[in-house]
């Protein structure tokens, strides 16, 4: 058995090498990025690759490296197609969420103006607008009347969205670090942003418009974190006098606060996806049914540690003081690849 591994410092990569290191597990860096990557990768049973929805590199060719290796060199990898396809990409979300008949948060798209613009003339309000990538809450804000979503869906159709405002993440993060809810080195890193980073950031999007409807009275978004068989979940509290809780670093991991139908859901939803890992975001509406914000194949490296333990598809609770869901990953694919030979 041997392991491809693309290695990006500070992501899952740390951890997957530091679990092959400590298990005699043969593996090699390669670089995803290289001409050769073909021939890099020929030796090996799986290909890991953790790509990043706001490295520029990455957005160019991620996915469709994924899809070469995994059906045409039949490699096991991770993500593989059927997991990172849709990622960061909430318009694909939709379109697979409502196939399967997921709980979606009623959302509408829009490739005409004309027809964005009839649809506002009709619909309640507030609406939710969203580009179709960015996460932390990027490119996320509610439109509060007609008027207000007629502008959104003018600017559209015409000069188009930067898809994140370095200065917006600049303030969002000048907001945290005075919280306390990040690092001065974390809070100094967002300004001085990487080049590699800098297409992905002011690439207009344009051409479509998407909104999803409010959901009322919520003061938080509940996160199931799906690994194979296993599920760890946690409470995030709005942003303060906010709507939004993705990005407000202020979660809370404690099980007694997690309704056992989210992590019911989270699992009977990814039944049908067939996704080697996922994360879910749900909200309740005002019938207390769960619905679908969005979902995501990663959620960075957020320790789940303080939840104490995690859920198996069985909903059983399993007692754990320390969790790693990146060793989860690395577990689930050696598994697999045992199986195939």
């Amino acid at each position: 058995m041997k392991i491809a591994i693309h290695h990006r410092p500070n992501s899952a990569s740390d951890s997957w090498i530091e679990y092959c290191e400590k298990n005699n597990i043969q593996y090699k860096i390669v670089d995803a990025y290289a001409n050769d990557i073909i021939k890099q990768v020929a030796d090996c049973d799986a290909f890991m690759w953790h790509f990043h929805h706001n490295i520029y590199k990455d957005n160019l060719f991620a996915k469709q490296l994924i899809y070469v290796i995994e059906k045409q060199l039949h490699k096991i990898t991770y993500p593989d197609y059927d997991t990172c396809w849709h990622f960061d990409d909430k318009i694909c979300q939709k379109y697979l969420l409502e196939s399967i008949n997921a709980p979606l948060i009623p959302t509408y798209i829009f490739y005409s103006r004309n027809e964005a613009l009839a649809w506002n003339n009709q619909t309640g309000f507030p609406k939710i607008f969203k580009l179709r990538s960015g996460a932390g809450s990027n490119n996320v804000q509610i439109a509060e009347n007609s008027n207000h979503a007629k502008k959104l869906i003018d600017k559209s159709f015409s000069s188009g969205f930067q898809k994140n405002k370095h200065l917006l993440r600049i303030v969002q993060r000048w907001h945290q670090f005075r919280k306390g809810s990040c690092t001065l080195k974390w809070f100094i890193k967002g300004i001085v942003t990487p080049y590699s980073y800098k297409e992905q950031f002011y690439k207009e999007e344009i051409g479509y418009s998407y909104f999803q409807d409010f959901i009322p009275n919520n003061e938080f978004d509940i996160r199931v974190l799906v690994i194979g068989n296993r599920a760890v979940a946690a409470k995030r509290m709005n942003r303060e006098n906010d709507f939004r809780a993705s990005g407000s670093h202020n979660a809370i991991f404690d099980k007694k606060q997690i309704d056992i139908d989210y992590v019911k859901t989270a699992f009977d939803i990814n039944k049908k996806l067939k996704m080697q890992s996922v994360a879910f975001d749900f909200l309740k509406n005002q019938n207390n049914e769960i619905l679908i914000s969005e979902i995501s194949y990663c959620c960075g490296n957020k320790d789940y540690s303080p939840l104490g333990g995690y859920w198996t598809s069985d909903l059983q609770w399993h007692e754990c003081e320390k969790i790693n869901y990146c060793d989860w990953i690395m577990e689930d694919v050696i598994e697999t690849i045992k199986n195939c030979k």
